[in-house]
């Protein structure tokens, strides 16, 4: 097998600063090589992202959702191993795309760099799904932050879920405010 180069590349969504990001990647007869952060590329592609102060990786059930959490943070969101299913929502007050919501299937080699105030929440789709979080700021307990229920925003989750299995959904994630209620409260 030749080796095969994908360079690095960010496309905009539908939510403002919501930036999908396809990391350079590097293949052969031997496996991949993906660069998990490069800091003069994201600034070349007119993205200041300057440092992480923490990184966290979850280990999640096929199935279950993580979410709809935005603190007042920046992160940067990809999947080590498997695939899921990332939604967003805009959660800003005077964001003019307050409300909108955004999903991209990801797998190793698709991240998300989620602004500071936009909802991040997954499903994982296979067992055993490593998700990957880079924070700008060290998550605080009662931190700055809002968060949705992933019940009722509008989001076609690939797997069913049943609202009252915990194994699922958390209690935290289920009795969350909806969407509709959480950008209505500035109208």
């Amino acid at each position: 097998m030749p080796v095969e180069i994908v360079d690095f590349s960010v496309a905009p969504s539908a939510i403002d600063g919501l930036v999908i990001v396809t990391p350079k990647q590097v293949s052969d007869e031997r496996g991949t090589i993906r660069e998990l952060f490069r800091r003069s590329a994201f600034r070349a592609a007119g993205v200041d992202l300057d440092t992480f102060d923490q990184i966290n990786v979850t280990e999640t059930r096929r199935g279950a959702v993580r979410g709809m959490h935005a603190e007042q943070m920046t992160k940067l969101v990809t999947v080590a191993s498997g695939e899921a299913f990332g939604a967003y929502a805009d959660l800003r007050p005077g964001s003019a795309t307050r409300g909108a919501v955004v999903t991209v299937e990801l797998r190793p080699g698709v991240q998300v760099l989620v602004p500071s105030g936009v909802a991040n929440g997954f499903q994982a789709l296979t067992d055993g799904c490593q998700y990957l979080y880079c924070f700008d700021t060290e998550w605080q307990p009662g931190m700055a932050g809002q968060a949705c229920s992933p019940l009722g925003a509008g989001i076609e989750w690939p797997i069913a879920i049943d609202p009252d299995d915990p194994l699922q959904l958390s209690t935290k994630d289920r009795t969350a405010p909806l969407l509709a209620d959480v950008v209505s409260e500035d109208s």
